[in-house]
């Protein structure tokens, strides 16, 4: 007997930036995914968000182009607004 176990990839949502990198709590409230960055703190604080599929608690976490943050199940793509 073979067992298949399909998952389900994560809801993903992109974010684009001018700069060189953004803050991740930044990146959440850009993103729609905390109210305020008094939320963003807890969230992160709490080790409820990943980046780069490892738990993440430095709310002034650098994210540049092509990180990966994950909170709720909804990944947040970071990419560069030029191009």
């Amino acid at each position: 007997m073979r067992i298949v176990a399909r998952v389900k990839p994560h809801p993903q949502k992109e974010i684009f930036i001018d700069t060189d990198y953004i803050r991740l709590d930044a990146a959440l409230k850009l993103a729609d995914l905390v109210q305020s960055g008094g939320h963003a703190k807890t969230v992160i604080l709490n080790e409820e968000v990943k980046v780069n599929g490892e738990v993440c608690t430095m709310r002034g976490k650098k994210l540049r182009e092509g990180d990966l943050a994950t909170f709720q199940g909804i990944d947040v793509v970071v990419k560069n607004k030029d191009k």
